[in-house]
């Protein structure tokens, strides 16, 4: 059966972890060897796209693999997709056309029953840790909304840097702009409503241009995140 490796990688991903693109290639050609498999090529993904249908070597390695009637070599569920929907997507469309997936961190071989069954689990796992990963994120950045502390480059409207360069202290003037923000749009005042009065009353943003909309809904976004 012939063999066909992905190997996907973003600089923050190889940063974080470890998992080189030159990693992912001798891990992939050393199962292949073993298993006695003839690997025909390697796609390379160079982009971190959360979605797999925005992933060109993706489709591009599907397409083949599916064509060749193979098996599509990854080092690990992480590299192939990013969602539960999008690995299962992409096993029903091998299984479909006659191919087989195989993941080498996971042991996972879906040419076998126990390795389709255990696939299935671990994609369900694996989008889990990623969901509580998310939740500790936001969770650690309101707090630190809610001590006015700075969690950007940029400081947000309503706000001065302190003389520290790392705290937030209330700008009673851009405060009172905010009240009126919420209270334009409590009264059900669209957010380009709210821009436009804003602009006419000579009000200027935090870097002293125009308001739109969508600076609008930005600053209520926040506001709204600082109170959760």
């Amino acid at each position: 059966m012939k063999a066909f490796g992905y190997a996907r990688v973003s600089t923050l991903e190889q940063g974080e972890d470890g998992v080189s693109l030159e990693n992912q290639r001798e891990r992939i050609s050393a199962w292949c060897v073993a298993g006695g498999f003839g690997l025909e090529r390697v796609f390379v993904e160079t982009m971190s796209g959360s979605r797999a249908a925005n992933r060109p070597e993706l489709q591009a390695a599907l397409s083949t693999v599916c064509k060749a009637k193979g098996v599509l070599v990854v080092y690990s569920l992480s590299r192939l997709a990013r969602s539960v929907r999008d690995t299962l997507d992409i096993a029903d469309r091998l299984e479909r056309a006659g191919a087989n997936l195989a993941s080498l961190t996971e042991r996972i071989d879906t040419s076998s029953a126990i390795g389709k069954m255990v696939f299935r689990l671990l994609s369900t796992l694996n989008e889990f840790e990623r969901d509580q990963l998310a939740e500790r994120t936001e969770s650690a950045m309101a707090h630190l909304r809610r001590s006015g502390r700075r969690i950007s480059g940029r400081v947000p409207y309503g706000y001065d840097l302190t003389a520290d360069r790392l705290s937030l202290a209330e700008n009673d003037q851009e405060q009172a702009v905010l009240g009126r923000i919420a209270g334009l749009r409590s009264e059900g005042a669209s957010f380009a409503r709210i821009a436009g009065e804003l602009a006419a009353r000579g009000i200027p943003t935090k870097e002293g241009g125009s308001w739109h909309p969508a600076t609008v809904r930005q600053i209520l976004v926040r506001q709204r995140k600082l109170v959760a």
